[in-house]
């Protein structure tokens, strides 16, 4: 989705002098791909050997939308406090959910059940029945310390355009780079892939098996250290003293490193999945 909308505004289709054009698409497509992100979920969830797909099927619809609608619910609370004009209208929290839970949550469901009727991904071998012994790791093999050395090269690809898109946002300035942010999102994809290929590669070196979880979070590691620049943004660029507005910034900035998180997750995930699959497919067995 985060592509597809990146591509529509680097041709022109989203008007930087309308806000509201970027938001309104972004929410749109994201509601009517509830079916594609059904299908390959239920997939994945029947190859990872899932039984309770109906849960798993309500997580993936609501999980995300949950967070950021309670987030965004409990400022605009604040907002309305200071009497603002910018507060959104309780009408329109009503349409959202309206859209997510009339709209999404049956799409996704749709493509659940389609996903999860088919047959698993296939697996280059077997896996033996008893789990092995996970032997003791290294101190920099531990999440905490490995997730915050994979995101530092994501975040490296992306940290100098995170000021343009900051100051778009805080500073009441148009952004127009578009074609430079397609660059980096191209770069911060490549990065993430390969972060999470090599962590995933020592964590099996260490025999290590748990690697699902471990990719997605240490490929997420880039959205702390695009929180960590937000407090340093807020700092260094920003003149602000009072309580409503520094809570509006922090609350809107961990919403953005939580998507962030969300997204480059996906992709170490995946990634992972791929090249640990090519790994074993390659393994000779006698």
């Amino acid at each position: 989705m985060s592509f597809i909308i990146i591509v529509f505004a680097m041709l022109g289709m989203l008007s930087p002098s309308y806000r509201g054009a970027l938001v309104t698409s972004s929410l749109f497509l994201y509601v009517f791909m509830g079916l594609i992100a059904g299908y390959y979920g239920g997939r994945l969830y029947k190859t990872l050997r899932g039984l309770h797909w109906k849960k798993s099927a309500l997580m993936t619809a609501t999980f995300y939308p949950f967070v950021l609608f309670a987030i965004s619910f409990i400022l605009n609370f604040f907002i309305w406090g200071k009497k603002s004009s910018g507060a959104v209208p309780f009408t329109t929290m009503l349409a959202l959910l309206t859209m997510i839970f009339g709209i999404s949550l049956p799409l996704v469901f749709f493509g659940y059940y389609f996903g999860y009727r088919k047959q698993p991904y296939s697996q280059p071998v077997r896996t033996n029945q008893i789990p092995r012994q996970v032997p003791d790791q290294v101190w920099y093999m531990s999440p905490m310390v490995s997730t915050l050395m994979a995101g530092i090269l994501p975040f490296g690809a992306c940290f100098i355009e995170l000021f343009f898109i900051f100051s778009a946002i805080w500073d009441n300035q148009y952004y127009y780079l578009f074609g430079f942010l397609f660059l980096v999102f191209l770069i911060v994809v490549i990065s993430c892939c390969e972060i999470a290929i090599v962590m995933t590669y020592f964590q099996l070196c260490a025999e290590d098996y748990h690697w699902w979880w471990r990719s997605f979070i240490a490929s997420g590691g880039c959205a702390l250290y695009v929180f960590f620049y937000s407090i340093f943004y807020y700092v260094t660029e920003l003149d602000i003293t009072e309580f409503v507005p520094t809570i509006l910034y922090f609350g809107y900035s961990f919403l953005i490193s939580f998507t962030i998180w969300i997204i480059t997750g996906t992709i170490g995930f995946f990634s992972s999945y791929f090249f640990v699959s090519k790994i074993y497919a390659a393994v000779k067995i006698d």
